[in-house]
């Protein structure tokens, strides 16, 4: 009996799904991207951050990226499946993207996106900033 229940339980993922929230990408053609206002960036889509009524997009929720007080942003990954940080409007969080004086918020540190000539510069083929590629994949927990 013991042995059925430890081959079930090892047949049960344990990994928890991320919800695909769309792209940070300045791609306008893009379906996943937050700036098509007809895909991945449509304020009726229920799980975009540009929804001001939805989890990711309200001011209220303890899951928007709007939110400057939550506490469960969404976090952002490179093409590569690189951690880029929060996708948050928190200037105190050390991994939002909003804080000048965190990794991922500084003007000053390559891996900020708010650094033009590091993965903020918009001729890099992997950054959000470029109209014409893919950006970042942007993931609710």
């Amino acid at each position: 009996m013991k042995l059925l229940l430890t081959s079930l339980f090892l047949l049960i993922p344990l990994t928890v799904h991320a919800e695909d929230l769309g792209n940070l990408s300045d791609n306008e053609f893009d379906p996943n991207s937050i700036a098509n206002p007809f895909g991945a960036g449509s304020p009726f889509l229920s799980n975009s951050i540009t929804n001001e009524f939805g989890i990711y997009g309200s001011p209220c929720s303890n899951q928007s990226a709007t939110n400057p007080y939550a506490t469960d942003f969404p976090r952002l990954y490179d093409q590569g499946g690189h951690y880029r940080g929060e996708l948050s409007t928190n200037q105190y969080d050390p991994d939002s993207v909003s804080n000048p004086y965190g990794r991922y918020g500084n003007p000053y540190f390559p891996d900020s996106l708010n650094n033009q000539f590091g993965a903020g510069n918009p001729y890099r083929s992997d950054s959000p900033t470029n109209p014409n590629e893919q950006g970042w994949r942007i993931e609710g927990r």
